[in-house]
């Protein structure tokens, strides 16, 4: 992915005591992914959401696993929302909003995204359970929190109904990927146009 890039991508590095992460984007990718966390469910969402917002993503994580799964998951939202906002330099001439209800199954989830750089997130999705597998089921908030953050989006996230934990925290990282792609998509009846009566969308 590192050949052929647009002009909208970026590279971010970010190294702490307790996580050392590289992580590249390309908005305007076709959703390919080289992802390595060393968290097995994670790996799968940050698939999805490199697959189905289309954007290329190459992810790098370290993190003190031996502890818990929280730093690597939390620090990884802040990367890729920091390359995210890099890439969009001054969100000239996108959509800027997205909104999307998707299905998988028995689950309903709605995301809801605006490109405004004023970072907020609304969040209703309950799970029945603390794990999928060895993951945290509370984990996936706080990726999306880091996320919506570092990246300058507003973000509501509603999961309508599910049984399937498993589920449910795919369909947030399928249907966030889907409005985000909405989102960042270029909007050609307003080429180079800041798309706000601000004139800004820096917060």
């Amino acid at each position: 992915m590192a050949d052929g890039k647009s002009a909208r991508s970026a590279t971010i590095e970010r190294k702490t005591k307790e996580t050392e992460i590289t992580v590249t984007v390309d908005l305007d990718g076709t959703g390919r992914s080289q992802i390595s966390t060393g968290v097995g469910f994670f790996d799968h969402m940050l698939d999805q959401l490199s697959r189905h917002s289309l954007m290329d993503m190459t992810i790098e994580a370290k993190g003190d696993l031996h502890i818990d799964d929280h730093h690597t998951v939390e620090d990884t939202g802040i990367a890729i929302g920091q390359a995210i906002a890099k890439a969009l330099g001054e969100r000239r001439g996108i959509a800027r909003y997205g909104s999307i209800d998707l299905a998988m199954d028995e689950t309903l989830t709605k995301a809801a995204i605006d490109v405004s750089g004023r970072p907020f997130l609304v969040w209703n999705v309950a799970f029945s359970a603390p794990k999928i597998g060895t993951f945290d089921t509370e984990l996936v908030r706080e990726f999306f929190q880091a996320l919506a953050q570092n990246a300058g989006i507003t973000l509501h996230v509603l999961n309508h109904y599910g049984a399937n934990n498993h589920h449910i925290a795919e369909t947030c990282f399928k249907t966030v990927a889907r409005a985000l792609r909405m989102a960042v998509e270029p909007d050609a009846r307003q080429a180079g146009m800041i798309p706000s009566t601000k004139g800004t969308l820096k917060g």
